[in-house]
């Protein structure tokens, strides 16, 4: 029994390893230079230990986006958290989330803009993937009046991900970025 425990932490520790190792490699390189090649020598293993982890860079860059999610979910929820009413929270949510997304470049693109194999918006989703969205629903759910709670989260959701998409293309100045997300706080809150 201790054997196998044994055995099954230390692959725990190897996929962890991996993890960050190539969650590490895409902030500093981006996700072109993240190899399995490259990623065995970072974290000193050969290529067939990784492919006994994953399946390949897609399956790797899933993990991460994975992991991202709850990174994101528990900053969105600290900021909420913290807010102290309806207006300041849609406004902490919204800059957290574009805070999120430019102090982490690499994942935030592993999360939302690269093709990845996860299956969202489905029953099937890792636990991790619905939270985000889960805060940002709870953030606007009392400014939601007659609106369907959904349709509004999402529709929050798409402006800030617009936003910073924008900005991080060179579309919109980053100059303007905090009257830009003041704007879109007054307008999603407008009569709270």
């Amino acid at each position: 029994m201790a054997i196998r425990e044994r055995r099954e932490r230390e692959r725990a520790e190897r996929e962890r390893a991996i993890i960050t190792a190539a969650r590490d490699l895409a902030e500093s390189e981006g996700w072109d230079a993240v190899t399995t090649r490259r990623l065995a020598a970072e974290i000193e293993y050969s290529q067939p230990v990784l492919y006994s982890h994953f399946k390949g860079k897609e399956a790797i860059m899933a993990a991460v986006a994975v992991e991202g999610f709850a990174d994101l979910a528990r900053d969105l929820a600290a900021a909420r958290a913290a807010a102290a009413g309806e207006r300041q929270a849609v406004a902490a949510v919204a800059e957290a989330y574009t805070s999120f997304a430019e102090r982490r470049p690499a994942l935030y693109d592993a999360m939302f803009t690269l093709r990845v194999d996860l299956p969202f918006a489905s029953p099937d989703a890792p636990i991790d993937l619905p939270r985000g969205f889960a805060e940002l629903a709870e953030t606007v759910r009392p400014i939601a009046a007659a609106d369907e709670l959904e349709a509004l989260t999402e529709t929050f959701w798409s402006a800030l991900h617009g936003l910073v998409t924008l900005m991080r293309s060179g579309r919109l100045r980053r100059a303007d970025h905090a009257r830009r997300l003041a704007l879109l706080v007054d307008r999603f809150t407008c009569g709270t």
